[in-house]
């Protein structure tokens, strides 16, 4: 046996709780993420891994107009000397700076293969090249002036600028994407001349609220162009609270190619999304038969984008064409809108638009501020050794005899001319050919230039007026440099209402409209007979089953089923078994839930409006366009207790509802009591000590209560005697008037 080892003793040993450790870890990650990873800085807009890109190639002297460096060489600085993470990712975000297609304003000009709007990759870093653009330039701007405060690296063997100085509005010109932990962004790209106007409208008039400043920064501007849908009023929110999202369509046009034929040209396509998923979304929807209306689909794109649409029919009507392509396929796209920022390099928060305009202007006062002062401890340097050379250029021949003289001319010189040592090394340091006649005169020359330029910062440091004026100035400079009439200022995106074609089901469009008769049978089977069809007496039906309901509508209609689970089922009539046999049993078109039972059945109208209820008398109003379902499993309209369930739906016809339980007790009460709601479980009806609710319907005050009795006779109770029932909603109510069924039925 080998020898036993002692376990260790408890000393040194520090108890802590695996909870508190975990949320200490994992707060510490979630911080690193947030500040050092995804977020972007309010201030020049960028993540740490895009500011020491721009950082690294500065320092590699990679400047607009100079010569080109390899990727590789970038990024072994960067991951090197900055930024401790996988080349891969560095390399990433080296050439997403360079795509024109992916960034508003490249702030890197790339040479090579950098990928492209299908989707390709770029070629390896070891074959690509790059240098920074003038964008990146005015990034930088001030670096070497103090303008911003440098930190440590990782390593501590060198420094890094905390945020740069930023003279381009880069957050909002060029937008940002992150995902950190528990909190994401997305911003996307604006037009910079449009933001310099903003942001001097906000400098004249501090106190502008974000609809004001909407006035000249009307949306996003993506580098792929597109036409932007949404409604001004949902633009407008989502600048006011920094959340929301923009609907970006493609753009295209009718191509005619003669004899009636024509095609759909798309020259632009939304942002973000890759021109080879796009079309291989197409060809796979033709194969599927998902387009009725597209033939065909083909890729003639060069520099420029060309996707061709070639419609199965020369008459399809193109509008509805490009709407159900918009509705299936990426060439419509929603770009969200999250502008959660870190301000002031430290706290993350959301911020509308003007806020962020505010932020990117702070800091560019603060930049001025201190690049003003940089120049200004420069400038007293300089006047300090001036001031020292002139002294002595009154005594040229005492200073030369003491340099030759003395052994320590310094101090002689400081003793004899009352000079600090900084003027007296000057002094030492100037060279003999610099002691002419025409020297003293040019220092005389800059003293007063430097004496008149240190008033001026004296006095721009001095006024907030005149340092704003200052700002306002350079901001004008950027927008020269990216105005409207230069080819990459030029605005890309464009604004439309979106057609009223949107609103048509496109159903109705690709169905020939035919009238239909559908019939519904207790035990749940239902079928479409041709036409309008009246008498239903020779219908047959399956062993002992018989007639619920039937209505008359067209194939074009969509059938909304209401089960006893509280949920809206949608069948599409073109889609009903025909009328020849039994039909088909509803649970085969939709997923029923199990124990549910049918309610009712009737055709959708758009607009209208219709009144749930559940057999405890709970009920709200709901628009029937906000029931309808998408998929077979159906839409939960009314939210139910146990031992409750859905029991009536009605069309809201009139100004007041009619409601009577089983204890035989009717209430009427107006219809503004009611709530309106997409989902829920409402609110009480009608109060009961036994039993539920029995029957519910509207109607007009006006034209009085009706009802038909066993006979199919109709009695109307009018207004004038109504009143002794109308009551508040959630009264109990009274007996009925005389002649009322004794199923307590509106309809018997």
């Amino acid at each position: 046996m080998g020898k036993r080892v002692a376990p260790p003793d408890d000393k040194g040993i520090e108890e802590i709780s695996l909870k508190d450790a975990l949320e200490e870890r994992y707060l510490a990650y979630a911080l690193s993420t947030i500040m050092h990873r995804a977020l972007p800085d309010a201030r020049d807009g960028l993540k740490p891994v895009h500011r020491r890109l721009l950082y690294a190639m500065r320092l590699l002297r990679l400047d607009p107009g100079q010569a080109f460096k390899k990727c590789a060489r970038v990024v072994g600085d960067v991951i090197g000397k900055y930024h401790p993470h996988g080349d891969q990712s560095v390399y990433d975000a080296l050439v997403r700076l360079a795509q024109d297609f992916a960034v508003r304003y490249p702030l890197v000009d790339g040479q090579g293969n950098f990928g492209n709007i299908d989707g390709d990759n770029p070629a390896a870093m070891r074959y690509t090249e790059a240098r920074l653009t003038e964008v990146a330039r005015l990034l930088l701007e001030g670096l070497d002036e103090n303008a911003v405060d440098f930190r440590e690296t990782y390593d501590g063997s060198e420094e890094e600028p905390l945020v740069l100085p930023a003279a381009f509005p880069n957050l909002l010109a060029n937008g940002s994407q992150g995902i950190a932990v528990g909190m994401a962004t997305s911003i996307p790209p604006h037009n910079a001349a449009e933001l310099c106007d903003a942001a001097l409208y906000l400098i004249a008039h501090p106190k502008a609220t974000t609809d004001q400043i909407l006035t000249f920064v009307p949306g996003p501007d993506f580098p792929t162009g597109g036409v932007i849908v949404e409604s001004r009023e949902s633009i407008a929110e989502t600048y006011r609270t920094g959340r929301g999202s923009f609907r970006v369509r493609a753009k295209w046009t009718k191509e005619d190619q003669g004899r009636g034929l024509w095609s759909i040209i798309v020259t632009e396509i939304p942002y973000m999304v890759p021109k080879s998923r796009l079309i291989e979304k197409l060809a796979e929807l033709i194969n599927d038969r998902k387009l009725p209306f597209l033939a065909d689909v083909r890729d003639e794109s060069a520099e420029d984008i060309r996707i061709v649409l070639e419609p199965r029919a020369r008459t399809v009507d193109p509008e509805i064409l490009m709407e159900s392509l918009f509705k299936l396929t990426e060439l419509e796209a929603r770009v969200p809108m999250n502008m959660n920022v870190l301000t002031a390099g430290l706290v993350p928060r959301v911020l509308g638009l003007a806020d962020v305009l505010r932020e990117w202007l702070n800091h560019r006062r603060d930049v001025l501020e201190r690049r003003s002062r940089h120049r200004l401890s420069q400038i007293d340097k300089r006047l300090e050794i001036l001031k020292g050379l002139l002294i002595v250029y009154l005594d040229l021949d005492r200073v030369i005899k003491i340099i030759r003289e003395k052994d320590d001319p310094k101090a002689e010189l400081i003793k004899a001319f009352k000079l600090t040592d900084v003027q007296a090394e000057a002094i030492l340091n100037t060279r003999l050919r610099s002691l002419r006649k025409l020297e003293e005169m040019e220092l005389k020359r800059e003293l007063e230039t430097l004496t008149e330029e240190k008033a001026q910062i004296e006095s721009l440091l001095a006024s907030p007026e005149k340092q704003w004026k200052a700002i306002s100035w350079q901001i004008r400079e950027v927008k020269k440099s990216f105005g409207p009439d230069t080819k990459i200022g030029k605005r890309r995106s464009a604004f439309a209402d979106a057609p009223e074609i949107g609103t048509v089901d496109l159903t109705e469009a690709m169905v020939e409209r035919e009238p239909l008769t559908v019939v519904l049978s207790e035990k749940g089977w239902i079928r479409a007979l041709k036409g309008h069809v009246t008498d239903l007496g020779n219908l047959q039906f399956k062993g002992d089953d018989s007639l619920k309901l039937s209505f008359h509508t067209e194939t074009t209609a969509k059938i909304l089923v209401f089960v006893t689970s509280g949920k809206v089922y949608t069948l599409d009539a073109s889609k009903l078994p025909g009328g020849r046999g039994f039909g088909d049993p509803v649970r085969l078109l939709a997923d029923i839930d199990e124990g549910a039972e049918i309610v009712t059945a009737w055709p959708h109208k758009a607009g209208e409006k219709l009144l749930f209820a559940s057999s405890v008398g709970r009920g709200f109003i709901a628009l029937s366009d906000d029931t309808i379902a998408n998929t077979r499993k159906g839409r939960q309209v009314l939210n139910l207790d146990d031992r409750e369930t859905a029991r009536f739906v009605v069309p809201v016809e009139g100004d007041h509802v009619a409601a009577i339980g089983e204890n035989r007790k009717l209430l009427c009460f107006p219809l503004s009591q009611m709530v309106e709601m997409a989902r829920g479980k409402g609110v009480r009806i009608q109060k009961y000590k036994d039993g539920g609710m029995a029957d519910i319907k509207t109607f007009k005050l006006s034209e009085g209560l009706t009802w038909k009795d066993t006979a199919g006779r109709t009695w109307t109770v009018g207004k004038p005697d109504i009143k002794e029932w109308i009551g508040s909603r959630s009264d109990a109510g009274r007996l009925p008037p005389k002649g009322f069924p004794k199923a307590n039925k509106f309809s018997a």
